[in-house]
C-alpha cells in the first residue's frame, strides 16, 4: 500500500472534524520542554524522528509513525540529529 500524501491526509483530518492542517519543520536537536496546546492534535511524521514525552513515558516517532494528542496534554518533544517533518492536524473546538 502506498504511503499517502499530503492532500489525502489533509483530506483525511478535515473530514474528521480538524479544522487546520500544516506541515511543521522541526530543527536537529530541538528540544521543547513540556508544555500544552489549546488545540487536539493528530499527526503524522514524514522525515526524521522524535521523541515524544507523555504522562511519564516517552515515545519514539519515526517517519511513518501518527499519533494523536488531546487539546491540554502536557508533553514534550525532543527532535532527532536530522530533525523531523510532521503534517499536523489541529482541532481547536470540541471534537
Amino acid at each position: 500500500m502506498p504511503e499517502p500524501s499530503y492532500e489525502d491526509f489533509r483530506h483525511q483530518a478535515l473530514a474528521c472534524g480538524f479544522d487546520e492542517v500544516l506541515v511543521r519543520e522541526w530543527a536537529a536537536g530541538q528540544v521543547l520542554a513540556t508544555h500544552t496546546h489549546a488545540f487536539a492534535v493528530s499527526a503524522r511524521v514524514v522525515r526524521g524522528e522524535f521523541v515524544l514525552g507523555c504522562e511519564g513515558r516517552e515515545q519514539r516517532l519515526q517517519a511513518g509513525d501518527s499519533f494523536e494528542l488531546p487539546g491540554g496534554q502536557p508533553h514534550s518533544e525532543h527532535y532527532g540529529p536530522e530533525g523531523a517533518t510532521v503534517w499536523v492536524a489541529r482541532r481547536h473546538g470540541p471534537a
